[in-house]
């Protein structure tokens, strides 16, 4: 035990010292959080619309009041112009033109039914379908305002079905409360796995892997020296990131906060694993970093962070089971938001334990084929 905390103290000194390696393990993951968390949302709003009344009665001037105060939509014309509302659309200045055509409101009080014409910018791909949903919400929720006092048949009482809508977990439907964790596991992630990438590379780089090699040190000892250090700097970056979640998006923490740690130790296990393994494959610390990067990439892509698991095709669903990181964001998400306890997380905390003691394996191994 005494040697891995020699070992451990040498590459604790060795990131105190350097700078750009304290700043790039504790600030620039707190600064990508509050970019990210801002940056990485599927809320649209201000979306530029345009509007083209050409009733110009107390119903269609409703029906705008109600599109402008709704804070999805910014109104950046409003002319009885299609014409204009189409150049706007063409040049990309708008991505919504909301119509209203004439006796819009004659029609409604006389047939019951009148009809709207929503045009999109369909080039902007998943936004337009999002800019939808909110003008159609819009439209059917005036709809059911107006349907008491205008229908076409009053003595007939309409016939709907009453559907009462209630969001669990996420109430408000704010978005960053279901980004902030999973964007904390993907920054320990990116810096666990990157830093210690480029540790027995830099070893090799500087020529002092040999006399470390003829030393009494065992392998496992080496390796448990290695990423002790850097293990002990994600605890705090995630520390760092959770409490800057809590005060500046104000992100629910319904759950554990020592079982998130708990399981965080676990999977950064399996991150720091990973990242040794790398260096001990590469000669050179360019090597490392680019090759880090490679797993890191399909790591996010693959994690459900960015977009749902879902949405995925069934083949890469399945594959993604193997990524380490989808079950972190699963319990990271659970747990916080949720408020999920140990029997919630236990099948993706299972996963966990079993690529940790794959990870850390083969990481011991390949440094005994390297240095052979």
């Amino acid at each position: 035990m005494r040697r891995i905390l020699v070992l451990a103290q040498a590459e604790v000194l060795h990131v105190v010292r350097d700078r750009a390696t304290l700043v790039q393990a504790l600030v620039v993951p707190i600064v990508q959080l509050l970019i990210l968390s801002n940056a990485a949302t599927f809320e649209i709003r201000d979306t530029p619309a345009w509007i083209v009344d050409l009733d110009r009665t107390s119903v269609s001037r409703g029906l705008v009041s109600r599109v402008t105060a709704s804070g999805n939509f910014e109104i950046v014309g409003d002319t009885p112009s299609i014409e204009q509302a189409n150049e706007a659309m063409l040049d990309g200045s708008v991505t919504l033109a909301l119509v209203i055509p004439h006796d819009f409101e004659a029609t409604l009080r006389r047939s019951g039914t009148a009809t709207v014409e929503l045009s999109l910018n369909a080039e902007k791909g998943s936004a337009a379908g999002i800019v939808q949903s909110y003008a159609t919400k819009i439209l059917a929720d005036y709809s059911s305002e107006l349907s008491a006092g205008i229908g076409a048949a009053p003595a007939i009482a309409p016939r709907r079905i009453d559907v009462r809508l209630r969001n669990r977990y996420n109430a408000t439907l704010n978005y960053k409360h279901y980004m902030v964790p999973g964007i904390l596991v993907g920054l320990i992630t990116i810096v666990g796995t990157l830093l210690t990438s480029q540790n027995i590379a830099r070893e090799k780089e500087l020529g002092t892997l040999e006399q470390l090699n003829v030393t009494p040190i065992t392998r496992g000892q080496f390796i448990a020296g290695k990423l002790l250090p850097y293990w002990g700097l994600a605890m705090i970056e995630l520390a760092l990131g959770l409490i800057a979640g809590r005060l500046v998006f104000d992100i629910p923490v319904r759950g554990s906060v020592p079982l998130l740690f708990a399981t965080a130790a676990l999977f950064m296990l399996v991150a720091l694993g990973i990242g040794l393994w790398i260096s001990t494959l590469a000669d050179t610390q360019q090597q490392a970093m680019f090759v880090a990067f490679f797993f890191i990439v399909i790591y996010l892509l693959m994690s459900g962070l960015f977009t749902p698991i879902d949405s995925m095709a069934p083949w890469m669903q399945t594959l993604s089971q193997l990524n380490p990181v989808r079950h972190f964001v699963t319990i990271s998400r659970a747990i916080l938001v949720k408020g999920a306890g140990l029997s919630e997380i236990a099948r993706p905390l299972a996963i966990l334990a079993v690529y940790a003691v794959v990870a850390l394996t083969f990481a011991v191994r390949q440094y005994h084929k390297t240095t052979a």
